[in-house]
């Protein structure tokens, strides 16, 4: 038995030595990149292209693997780019992700490499930005791509490095980048068996990663209510069936669903309209009003108990003023779901290849992420970088899709670190 235990410590300390030595390299690597990686994210940053307009973004990333010697298919998914990195040991694949899709929000922050684009949207020219750190995020996955290019003969397997555009959607009926890339194979030939991505954010301080296992970032989905009542004069509503008084009642009752009607303390949901339109004359209650909103939740169950609430409660109201009330959900991204196991063996693994006092547990998040498609294909793991100035508190600093967003660079290294160790020590555990 004690020669048992000794030749099991003697394993378990020559595992932490491999550990440390992967951590220090890829750490070395990160380092002396890093100037690299800020580079192109200022790049980026000062030209950002609107979803499905990511073109000179994508050429970037595509070019930049080619020289890397990975095998890169573009066009996926209408600009998206495919590049794949056959190890010199067999083993099994592996994909990361990174978006490359900017917003169409003025740039106020002043910089050097500020964004001065502008850009078609809707039928309409309008300012372009990174306001939520997508150009971060190629940056970061073009500095991957070098440092597991070098160490290629390593390698236990395969990565597939995911380039994609429209995550923040393209309003125009087009299906999400996700959906557009899957459709087109990008997690086909190779299929990996895991996918790993990241978000920077201005909510935690910089350098730390924080994540956690089952629904981190919500489900979004799009509601519309149509009342249809009677059109009447302000001054006689009892002779017709006012639309905009059966309104306000029904969105005060929504908001009845989730304090009233859910278990808040299972998960969190969010009904929220931010729109009403009706009438056009301050003394005429009109035919029709119109409203839209979001619905967030953690819970595909919750999600569909909620969208049936909604029309119950809409329409019994409309009914009880003899108004009518359409309801439609217009179904959006699915919740952004961490695979407990390989959420618990990545959140090991990140604290192993940077810090444990770097790596942290999170809160769900009501934003919303098209992550979520590829990890419907496979096992996911979607962790947050922070990125706020050291001198800035989280708390008050502008938020991702602020024109004042900012990014404190350094912190890229530290997303670069993270998913470059991941991808090989996942690699060399299956």
């Amino acid at each position: 038995m004690r020669t048992r235990l000794v030749a099991q410590d003697t394993h378990d300390m020559n595992n932490v030595a491999i550990e440390n030595e992967l951590s220090e390299r890829i750490s070395a690597a990160a380092l002396e990149i890093e100037d690299k990686v800020i580079a192109w994210r200022r790049d980026i940053h000062e030209h950002p292209e609107l979803s499905y307009q990511e073109t000179r973004t994508a050429a970037l990333a595509a070019e930049h693997l080619e020289k890397l010697g990975y095998e890169v298919r573009t066009g996926v998914g209408i600009t998206g780019v495919v590049g794949v990195l056959k190890g010199g040991k067999p083993g099994g694949v592996v994909a990361l992700r990174a978006d490359m899709d900017a917003l169409p929000v003025e740039e106020k922050v002043d910089l050097p490499f500020a964004s001065r684009a502008t850009a078609e949207y809707l039928g309409q020219t309008v300012p372009v930005m990174h306001a939520c750190g997508h150009d971060c995020h190629v940056a970061i996955l073009m500095g991957v791509a070098e440092i597991l290019a070098g160490m290629k003969d390593e390698i236990p397997g395969t990565v597939t490095l995911i380039f994609q555009p429209n995550e923040e959607g393209s309003n125009d009926g087009r299906p999400s980048g996700a959906q557009a890339m899957i459709a087109d194979g990008c997690m086909e030939n190779p299929a990996p068996s895991a996918v790993f991505g990241l978000h920077v954010t201005s909510g935690i301080r910089s350098g730390v990663i924080a994540l956690r296992p089952g629904g981190l970032m919500a489900s979004a989905d799009r509601l519309k209510i149509d009342v249809e009542g009677r059109q009447t004069h302000g001054s006689q509503p009892w002779r017709g069936i006012d639309p905009v008084v059966t309104s306000a009642q029904i969105i005060l009752a929504l908001q009845t669903i989730v304090s009233r009607q859910l278990d808040p303390t299972l998960t969190p949901a969010v009904i929220s309209v931010s729109t009403i339109h009706g009438g056009v004359r301050n003394n005429i209650l009109p035919d029709s009003v119109a409203m839209e909103g979001t619905i967030r939740t953690h819970d595909e169950g919750v999600r569909a108990e909620i969208w049936k609430r909604i029309d119950k409660t809409a329409t019994a109201i409309a009914d009880a003023a003899g108004a009518k009330a359409t309801v439609t959900v217009f179904e959006g991204v699915p919740v952004t779901y961490n695979d407990p196991p390989l959420t618990d063996w990545g959140t090991n693994s990140l604290k192993n290849g940077l810090d444990p006092q770097r790596v942290t547990e999170v809160r769900p998040v009501m934003g919303a992420e098209d992550f979520s498609y590829l990890a419907q294909v496979v096992p996911g793991m979607f962790f947050f970088l922070g990125v706020v100035p050291p001198d800035v508190d989280p708390l008050q600093a502008p938020a991702n899709h602020s024109p004042l967003f900012r990014v404190h660079e350094p912190a890229l290294k530290y997303g670069v670190r993270a998913l470059s160790y991941l991808a090989i020590d996942y690699l060399k555990r299956k």
